[in-house]
């Protein structure tokens, strides 16, 4: 039998260690090379208990709820104010940032020096070296956007005149907030706080905003999911790549502008500026993907993924079932596409709310509507495809409100299952730009990261607590 077995021709199927498989092809011999690693990264103790949560009736249950409630969701704008006039409970002395919560000790450069430069912003100090002490003295309170139903762009950083846009999601009427992007170069979200950059900073708190606040009550709000819909079949993917969809924005937006009797050259100069912005629509996207997020937060037991968010030195998830709580790890340095001059000794680690389009199901999990960012952040059009599929892994469903051309448009994969990321090993893909570790120098590359995967099996690991599953095993289906 043995010497029949040789006569015939293999048919080989290769599991985990790839170096097995390039030997037998190395002998002109097919084999499918399986891509597999032990569940829960051999964590014996993590993989008990992710058995006993994998089909789970109270965990499906739940899930089902948060996954109905984004997809319910209907992100509108509704007003541009000032922070503090959109979020009540702010205070005069706080200060919001990116990613999970961190001290003004440990945060990195580029926080830090937006940070410095929101105090100069605020009056609230007359010099930089002033401003750093401020900061340094526990005068003012830090904290993550994330807490004030908001989001960031890179640093994040919100301040109490800063304005924002003001998000509703009309199903169930959670609000979320982002600020109004700056645009390229010297900007405050990478960490600059030069005269220039704090002179366009006042230009939009006094002049951009209150235009922008009487378009949108003139148009009684905008509906942000048919522009984002219109603008996957566009070529964007919504996180870094948005000129299509800045574009269908200020198409809006113009014709309102130019009737609000506001001056006329002040009209133009907003128009001219976010004309001039292909990212001006990334903060409508944060504020609404929040709001759909958040409307799937807190449906006790659900293991679906609602934030990912970085500050430049901790990574950080939560989960609809575990509160507020934060799953955090070492921020990633990106091994992306570099501009001339810089390398990764040069990169901050991941930085930035801006995570929130992934966890929507856009951004890197929408790659495949954006061949052309592949040009951005590395690999082929082929590679955008296979990345969107790859997340479809992981993801409790898809989104079929906003769909993929080249997929036939199917919808976005979205949901994130935290309990199917620690299972299967494929961590979040996330489009992201890479700021210089030193603040004000700006961004330096862009590339496609991982969120890690040591977050999503410390939020199993205490989902499986919190519905103590570490000793018990599963009800039946029909209890």
């Amino acid at each position: 039998m043995t010497a029949a077995l040789f006569q015939n021709r293999l048919s080989v199927i290769n599991v985990g260690v790839s170096s097995f498989a390039h030997a037998i092809e190395s002998h002109s011999t097919p084999v499918v090379d399986v891509d597999w690693s032990p569940p829960a990264s051999g964590d014996a103790a993590l993989g008990r208990s992710l058995a006993l949560m994998i089909n789970h009736p109270a965990i499906e249950a739940a899930n089902k709820t948060a996954f109905e409630r984004y997809l319910s969701a209907e992100p509108r704008v509704i007003d541009v104010l000032a922070t503090r006039d959109a979020i009540a409970d702010i205070g005069e002395r706080t200060i919001l940032h990116a990613g999970p919560p961190i001290s003004w000790k440990d945060m990195c450069g580029p926080v830090k020096g937006a940070i410095v430069g929101a105090i100069l912003y605020e009056g609230w100090a007359s010099d930089a070296a002033t401003a750093e002490a401020l900061a340094a003295s526990g005068d003012i309170n830090f904290a993550p956007c994330h807490h004030y139903q908001a989001v960031g762009p890179m640093a994040g950083i919100l301040s109490p005149s800063m304005p924002v846009w003001v998000v509703e999601n009309a199903d169930r009427g959670n609000r979320a907030y982002c600020s109004l992007n700056e645009g390229l170069g010297k900007v405050l979200r990478f960490g600059a706080n030069s005269p220039d950059v704090l002179e366009r900073l006042r230009w939009m708190k006094t002049v951009l905003a209150p235009i922008l606040r009487k378009a949108v009550a003139a148009l009684g709000g905008i509906d942000v999911k048919p522009l984002m819909a219109q603008a996957l079949h566009m070529g964007d993917e919504v996180h870094n790549r948005n000129v299509a969809s800045s574009g269908l924005l200020l198409k809006r937006l113009v014709p309102a502008m130019v009737e609000s009797g506001l001056p006329s050259r002040d009209i133009a100069d907003a128009a001219r500026f976010i004309a001039g912005n292909d990212h001006f629509f990334l903060n409508v996207s944060m504020a609404s993907c929040k709001a759909m997020m958040d409307a799937a937060h807190g449906v006790s037991g659900s293991s679906m993924v609602t934030a990912m968010s970085r500050n430049g030195v901790r990574f950080g998830i939560r989960l609809s079932g575990c509160g507020d709580q934060w799953f955090t790890a070492d921020s990633p340095v990106i091994d992306g596409l570099y501009f001339p001059g810089y390398s990764m000794e040069d990169a901050n680690p991941d930085l930035g709310d801006s995570t929130i389009t992934e966890t929507a199901g856009l951004g890197g999990f929408a790659m495949a509507a954006a061949p052309a960012i592949v040009q951005f952040v590395g690999g082929s059009p082929a590679d955008a495809i296979a990345n969107t599929q790859r997340m479809g892994n992981i993801t409790l469903g898809q989104n079929n409100g906003l769909t993929l051309p080249t997929l036939n448009f199917q919808g976005t994969p979205a949901g994130i299952d935290a309990r199917k990321v620690v299972d299967s090993g494929i961590c979040p893909a996330i489009n992201t730009g890479i700021a210089h570790r030193e603040p004000g120098i700006g961004q330096i590359g862009a590339g496609i990261t991982e969120a890690p995967l040591a977050c999503f099996a410390a939020a199993v690991s205490a989902l499986a607590e919190s519905l103590d599953l570490h000793q018990s095993s599963p009800p039946a289906e029909n209890s």
